[in-house]
């Protein structure tokens, strides 16, 4: 029933000889990989303002310079993140870069905290789609939360069907909202050039303004920067790339970044030749739309295409977290599970996790996840630091042709990296001073799961200069736990016998007369095995049992001899799922126990009823 289930939501396994036709190509690497950044279209120009109506709206005018401040950063994260695809084609992103050129806790921290963007990528951008929705249909605000969950859960699904699937269906409304962004972006130029635009809502560039200073700015600089948020995602998921992969991917990158500086600009500027102000009740993006083209089928287009982008965001997540996820589970920091493709080639459990993190987040927050926003931005702008950072001293140590050119770029976005860090830690410190929790915790765990890995090689290692062959065979004692006298321990006994010839059937009574009529059966069925019968006072069957072994333990070490221990569990399986509820399960608890307690081999003889 389970695997019905499952192949109904993610469809039928696919072989590993069929990973290649899982690649993507260009035009669907970009829906998916840019849906993120793209859709800091439709906030970023209004956090510019925001912070500037603070102020005047006679401010506004800075929106335009500091939208240029927000495109030189742009163009330098753009640069090397390009830069980075070539020299770390295996992805990773910042976390290699830091890794490999400023140190492993520096890699954990630009790994942790992209790991923890991932998850606030997909809990914000669902809640903010979510809003969009329940703003157009405001019966359904007292559903929100369980709508975001849903949707989670559908992005979810579509990832686990495969690269190619989730992105052939979500590739439509990304290139949807470019579409309606341009429509809307020509269509304003053309009212702007034509005389048609209102030529008196704005103030002119260079209006002076009392009370903006160069705090109030870089505040507003760094607000606006959040539109660069899903800019490092192309770099982590090279490996999902048709060959040459990394070719693909820094044109891939080149072109998002083209789209996301013509959106951005265009938008900016319309805001401000329009006299856009933000206002509570109605979004930037919506006043716009309603100052071109009125409200009419247009501008329903592109609002809804807006509310699309923003639940479709989240797929950016999804794509780059998996990947993410296997490149530290490849070096030990996290769990193994996550270097395993699933039944359809993808890193199924990253994916998974990803997922119901993000579902927890949602319904701890309640879907109002404004307050994570600036811990969003800071989680990005950590690994954008680092990994500028990394290039530099990779560019100094190595010096390779141009190297000069490629270090002013890095140096100068890791300049502007680190002046939003401190402006965001300065201007919000009280909704983001958890990352400096949060980000070393991780950090930590990485570290734990790392020494556990290495622990583990330490003990499993085997010196091949010492050969199995000459190893000495250990004599072996059988231990039968048995509950009566039926087929499933004659089974066990035959096979307790095949393993050794020293086996010891026990029998763990509640009463001396259970006892003495299991001695009398087990003698009339003359199986060759001697029973050792123990009698239990407070009802316990492993208790009794686990004494028992300990005492078969000490006997053997005493003889001088090296000796194993086996105990033979009799289990039986029933042929309906629900049917094993009926029965108690006291086999699965003693092995349970034994597992994690004694120094012994366990194994498990299965009989399997047919109705």
């Amino acid at each position: 029933m389970y695997s019905k289930i499952k192949r109904l939501l993610i469809g039928k396994p696919l072989k590993s000889n069929e990973l290649h036709d899982q690649k993507l190509n260009k035009l669907k690497a970009l829906a998916i990989l840019s849906s993120d950044a793209l859709s800091s279209v439709a906030y970023g120009p209004e956090q510019i303002l925001i912070v500037l109506a603070t102020v005047s709206a006679i401010a506004f005018w800075y929106s335009l310079p500091i939208a240029i401040g927000v495109l030189i950063l742009l163009a330098a994260l753009i640069l090397s993140y390009r830069q980075i695809i070539y020299s770390y084609p295996h992805g990773g992103g910042a976390y290699m870069v830091a890794k490999e050129n400023l140190g492993m806790n520096f890699g954990l921290i630009a790994g942790g905290s992209l790991l923890v963007d991932y998850i606030l990528t997909v809990a914000v951008s669902v809640s903010a789609g979510t809003d969009a929705i329940t703003s157009a249909f405001p019966t359904l605000h007292p559903y929100s939360v369980i709508i975001a969950v849903c949707i989670v859960i559908i992005i979810t699904l579509l990832n686990l069907r495969g690269l190619t699937e989730s992105a052939t269906v979500l590739a439509y409304p990304v290139y949807l909202f470019v579409i309606a962004l341009a429509i809307l972006i020509v269509a304003g130029i053309y009212q702007v050039a034509t005389g048609h635009a209102p030529a008196h809502a704005h103030t002119a560039v260079g209006t002076p303004v009392a009370g903006v200073g160069l705090f109030l700015l870089l505040k507003a600089f760094s607000s606006g920067c959040s539109a660069l948020t899903g800019v490092e995602a192309v770099s982590n998921a090279i490996p999902n790339f048709k060959d040459p992969a990394p070719k693909n991917a820094a044109a891939t990158l080149v072109m998002m970044g083209c789209i996301l500086a013509f959106l951005f600009s265009g938008i900016v500027f319309l805001a401000y030749w329009y006299g856009i102000a933000p206002s509570a009740k109605e979004t930037v993006m919506s006043q716009l739309g309603a100052s071109i083209f009125g409200r009419n089928i247009f501008y329903y287009f592109i609002q809804a295409t807006t509310a699309l982008i923003l639940v479709l965001a989240a797929n950016t997540g999804f794509s780059a977290f998996p990947l993410l996820s296997f490149n530290l589970a490849k070096d030990k920091f996290m769990p193994r599970p996550f270097t395993v493709r699933g039944d359809r080639l993808g890193y199924s459990n990253g994916i998974i996790t990803l997922g119901v993190a993000s579902i927890i987040l949602i319904l701890i927050f309640k879907g109002n996840t404004e307050n994570l926003i600036p811990l969003y931005a800071v989680g990005v702008f950590i690994p954008f630091s680092l990994s500028q950072t990394g290039m530099i001293l990779k560019w100094i140590r190595e010096k390779p042709s141009g190297w000069m050119v490629k270090l002013a770029a890095n140096l100068s976005g890791a300049l502007i990296c680190y002046l939003i860090l401190i402006i965001f830690f300065v201007t919000k410190f009280s909704k983001v001073w958890i990352a400096l929790i949060f980000i070393p915790l991780v950090v930590f765990i990485f570290h734990k799961i790392h020494e556990h890995y290495i622990a583990v090689g330490d003990q499993l290692r085997v010196d091949l200069s010492k050969k199995l062959k000459d190893t000495p065979i250990n004599e072996n004692v059988v231990i039968v736990p048995v509950a009566g006298i039926t087929k499933v321990v004659a089974q066990s006994l035959n096979y307790a016998k095949s393993l050794s010839d020293n086996v010891i059937a026990v029998y763990v009574g509640q009463s001396p007369e259970a006892i003495e009529k299991m001695e009398k059966e087990w003698e009339q069925w003359d199986t060759g095995v001697r029973l050792v019968t123990l009698h239990s006072l407070y009802r316990s069957i492993l208790t009794p049992l686990s004494k028992f072994i300990d005492t078969v333990q000490y006997k053997t070490e005493q003889t001088g001899v090296k000796t194993a221990i086996t105990v033979v569990m009799p289990q039986f399986y029933t042929k309906r799922w629900w049917q094993s509820f009926l029965h108690n399960q006291s086999g699965l608890l003693i092995r349970a126990y034994l597992v994690r307690t004694k120094d012994i081999v366990i194994a498990t003889v299965p009989y399997r009823f047919k109705k």
